[in-house]
């Protein structure tokens, strides 16, 4: 399992056109090929099947239907996934890979059971208001099916085997296209259940082969579930980090969704369809900066980080030195790169999008959303990316302190927006990520001041316990016990006494 910067540095060192094409596109497949294929599917089907000619309401509740599927499954998956990250990390680093099965189990188990309390009310309500419950139940399979594929994406994008997803979600589109059109051409099925069973099916099949090539990679299992368990109770900052972040690039959504503005559908949804097809076209133009980010940091930041830890480990003081202002000055330099090469990609994609999207129908009020919020996720890409660079220094509080201050900032500044005219609809998303990115900013900025601290003064003598404190007794000389003026408080206070008193 070598790292992707090995293989993207020997694939961009030939230095031409061909190789850099070819390091473009793996450098895709590992990061936003399979966002693509489930779009493109979606999109192959709807023309395939005549979709456009269907009527209003239920071209609406399939929409909202497969925008909630991806929404919640994405957002009750967050509270896990960066904690079974650092779990994970920890036991490949350790080489006790018996201890990944049951890391699976507890994190699978707890995230279901988390996905059907969100999901199975929301899913009775849906049925109470009217939708039939043959919709009702296949929408509930793609929702679990989709919160599967999320969370066993995790493990293999751990493995770094990115190639097997983008093959799976290849393999799962392609059986949900085929489906599709079998299920209306040969059986006369209502399209929009074919559309919406053939996505399910699609699912379950990336989500079976994913959890097959698990299984093949890790045979043994240790049995140490309440070791996985424990891990969230010390990493507790990691679940708030992970999950205000998810929450926060769809709160400003949900916050236009309680709006008069908003557009209610039969089942109790509702959505704002000219907001959300602007964050979509936002999120679109600014994707490929996880493109760049990953294969940057994975080229060059890693290998200054490991010249670092491994100067730690053994090295002199000023090999330290030099290996920490090098990984800061790499740091600030993948950062300035990020910048500069997303806004570039950025502005062609705006205006790309701005000449031809109006000519697709896609005008109006939907063009005077996006431009704020275009450059609002551009921001928040930047801000993750500094999150990120926090996790490589077990900042996790700085994480958590950057994750509260972006949704918090933005859920307010989005209900303000609520009152301003279409053009700053997105100033919620904007604000929020740069007051995040000021505080992740400003973190980096400490850990570089302080690192040393941070590195060598944060352990521990004596391995801390619970239990009885032990006696303040010293020692004894001639029959005689001598004791402590001032007792002391901890366990290992008391235990230092004792070895001195030997």
């Amino acid at each position: 399992m070598a790292g992707i910067g090995v293989r993207l540095n020997r694939i961009f060192s030939k230095n031409t056109i061909t190789t850099n094409l070819i390091g473009f596109g793996y450098s895709m497949v590992i990061t936003i090929a399979p966002m693509f294929l489930v779009i493109g599917a979606v999109i192959i089907m709807q023309q395939l099947l005549g979709y456009s000619k269907l009527d209003y309401a239920s071209r609406e509740l399939y929409s909202c239907t497969v925008l909630y599927i991806f929404i919640f499954s994405l957002t009750t998956a967050a509270p896990f996934n960066a904690v079974l990250s650092r779990y994970l990390s920890d036991v490949i680093y350790n080489e006790t890979y018996e201890d990944i099965l049951p890391c699976y189990y507890v994190g699978l188990m707890m995230n279901i059971l988390l996905s059907s309390i969100v999901g199975i009310p929301f899913c009775i309500r849906e049925y109470l208001l009217g939708v039939e419950l043959i919709f009702v139940f296949i929408s509930y399979l793609g929702y679990m099916s989709l919160v599967l594929v999320f969370y066993s994406m995790l493990y293999l994008s751990i493995c770094k085997d990115y190639k097997k997803i983008f093959v799976f979600f290849l393999i799962g589109m392609g059986v949900s296209i085929l489906l599709s059109l079998a299920l209306v051409w040969l059986f006369k099925v209502n399209v929009i259940y074919a559309m919406l069973l053939s996505l399910v099916v699609g699912f379950l099949v990336i989500g079976c082969l994913e959890l097959a090539l698990i299984k093949s990679y890790f045979r043994e299992n240790s049995g140490k579930y309440r070791e996985v368990l424990q891990y969230f109770k010390s990493h507790w900052q990691l679940t708030i980090t992970n999950t205000l972040y998810t929450v926060g690039m769809y709160i400003h959504n949900f916050v236009f969704w309680s709006t008069d503005m908003r557009m209610e559908v039969k089942g109790g949804f509702v959505c704002m369809p000219t907001y959300d097809m602007a964050t979509c076209l936002a999120m679109l133009t600014n994707i490929t900066a996880s493109m760049i980010f990953i294969s940057r940091v994975e080229m060059h930041f890693h290998e200054r980080y490991k010249a670092y830890s491994e100067a730690v480990i053994g090295g002199r003081g000023a090999d330290i030195q030099d290996a920490k202002k090098m990984m800061f000055g790499q740091l600030a330099e993948e950062l300035m790169n990020l910048t500069r090469l997303q806004f570039i990609v950025s502005v062609v994609v705006f205006f790309v999008f701005y000449i031809l999207l109006p000519k697709l129908g896609f005008g109006g009020q939907i063009m005077r959303i996006y431009p704020c919020l275009a450059a609002g996720y551009f921001i928040l890409f930047i801000m993750y990316a500094a999150i990120i660079f926090q996790y490589y220094f077990n900042d996790m509080t700085g994480a958590m302190m950057t994750s509260v201050t972006f949704c918090g900032v933005t859920v307010a500044v989005s209900f303000l927006a609520t009152h301003f005219s279409p053009l700053w609809y997105g100033a919620g998303v904007a604000a929020g990520s740069f007051a995040g990115w000021v505080v992740a900013y400003h973190r980096l900025r400490k850990m570089e001041k302080t690192l040393d601290v941070h590195i060598f003064c944060n352990g521990s003598i004596l391995k801390r316990g619970k239990g009885k404190k032990p006696s303040n007794l010293v020692y004894v000389k001639d029959g005689h016990e001598k004791t402590a003026k001032k007792p002391e408080a901890s366990d290992a206070g008391a235990r230092i006494g004792q070895m001195g008193g030997a």
